[in-house]
């Protein structure tokens, strides 16, 4: 094989075969094919596309060119969540214990936060003592006692995705929906679980602002996923505001307790009862309405605090915070954010909510970043709400006073104030199955 031949086979809207697809990703993660020639080729795949075989063999040749989880030690059935990404997107820690508490295995590899989306391990690892780096047969020991562990994805998991996300991201080819849907599903498939439900974000804090693109890119990765033998679905939620009230490691942590307590914010509460709701299905514990409901009931009782105390007392974090999450360390320092004109809150752009946190210091700009748990923000007021001026619209959290001024600022970009209400907007939009789309 030439790379120089399949190159110009894609350049003129010619299919990979599988042979031609592993040839070349084998080679590209050997450092056999060079960087310029693998940059030729995804600007190829951007302009003429992928057939939906072709993205699946892509897809299943990257999960495979690393290490290759095989969950046959943990007993029953395993169902993962995945979400493109978002502000305020806390729904693994709620929904995680939640559905481990009804009987399904949840054996979960995330990932930590870059630039204006969170981390679901840094999230858990404000919890004092908290270890998401863990042998693999301690994680596998860890999901059979308590339904769930949730660990940090292993370095060598899928190392064709860190070689071409890392070439895509200075090519311009990362909205390429074949590339994401590959690039996400192999390390889905790599994870090893039998059932799969896709979270895809779309609106102003998500990757597909687009409602369109994201049903069309949730299409591709079930397409990919039941091609590859798993099951599969998705649901498109909102991101055109953040999820939840708090933003910020340990602050989400405690809501996403509230939550699990069934006190938590509405949209957090709804989304992550349908996102519950689809795994419990994928496992075949009933219809979709049944397993909704069996979910809020046990919301109500607390049987998903309860797990969650004992996955986190077994991942040698200190439970106590579960049960009572006052005794979370908070910021040195606080601000109010005010509204400086009246009316209705039509607009919030949630990446420049996500950025703000970032300057707090929740988030990272670079890898080496590190992270304040205790900073990032609350917010008072939401799309639609009213606001006479001088409103408390936020309070912020940071270790240094000094953080507040641009951060603020920044934070006060984000809201679009006019003086007529707009439309409440959906918090689930559509859902995607192998079959159909039905839109809500």
């Amino acid at each position: 094989m030439r790379m120089y031949d399949l190159i110009e086979k894609k350049k003129h809207g010619g299919s990979l075969t599988r042979q031609e697809l592993h040839d070349m990703v084998q080679g590209f993660v050997a450092g056999e094919i060079p960087d310029y020639q693998m940059a030729a080729m995804l600007m190829a795949v951007y302009f003429k596309g992928m057939g939906q075989e072709e993205i699946t063999d892509l897809t299943l040749e990257m999960a495979a060119s690393g290490d290759m989880v095989d969950l046959s030690g943990i007993q029953g059935v395993k169902v993962d969540k995945h979400s493109t990404g978002g502000v305020g997107d806390k729904t693994t820690l709620v929904i995680g214990p939640l559905v481990a508490s009804l009987g399904v295995k949840v054996a979960k590899m995330s990932g930590r936060g870059l630039g204006h989306t969170g981390g679901t391990v840094d999230k858990l690892e404000s919890i004092p003592g908290f270890e998401t780096a863990i042998p693999r047969e301690r994680f596998f020991e860890i999901v059979n006692e308590t339904g769930i562990a949730v660990i940090g994805q292993s370095g060598n998991m899928v190392p064709a995705d860190k070689k071409l996300y890392a070439l895509r991201d200075v090519t311009a080819t990362v909205d390429s929906i074949p590339l994401i849907a590959s690039s996400i599903m192999s390390k889905k498939i790599a994870a090893g679980s039998d059932g799969i439900v896709l979270d895809v974000k779309t609106g102003s804090g998500a990757f597909m602002k687009d409602l369109e693109d994201a049903i069309a890119l949730a299409k591709e990765m079930v397409a990919i996923g039941t091609g590859a033998g798993r099951t599969c679905c998705a649901l498109i939620t909102d991101m055109d505001t953040p999820l939840g009230l708090a933003v910020g490691n340990s602050l989400e942590v405690e809501e996403a307790i509230e939550t699990l307590k069934g006190q938590g914010p509405e949209d957090l509460t709804e989304v992550c009862l349908q996102l519950a709701a689809h795994m419990l299905f994928m496992a075949g514990k009933g219809d979709v309405n049944t397993c909704y409901e069996v979910a809020r009931k046990a919301l109500l009782d607390g049987r998903g605090l309860k797990t969650l105390a004992a996955m986190v007392k077994a991942q040698g974090g200190d439970p106590s915070y579960i049960l009572e999450p006052e005794r979370f360390e908070k910021a040195a320092c606080s601000f109010r954010v005010l509204a400086e004109e009246e009316g209705y809150i039509t607009r919030i752009d949630t990446a420049a909510c996500g950025i703000a946190s970032v300057m707090l210091g929740a988030g990272r700009s670079r890898k080496e970043d590190r992270l304040d748990y205790t900073a990032g923000m609350h917010l008072y007021k939401r799309y639609g709400d009213f606001v006479a001026k001088g409103d408390v619209i936020a309070v912020l959290y940071a270790s240094r006073k000094e953080l507040f001024a641009e951060a603020s600022k920044k934070l006060l970009s984000a809201y679009t104030i006019g003086k007529e209400p707009s439309e409440k907007k959906k918090l689930v939009y559509a859902r995607v199955t192998k079959d159909q789309v039905t839109r809500f």
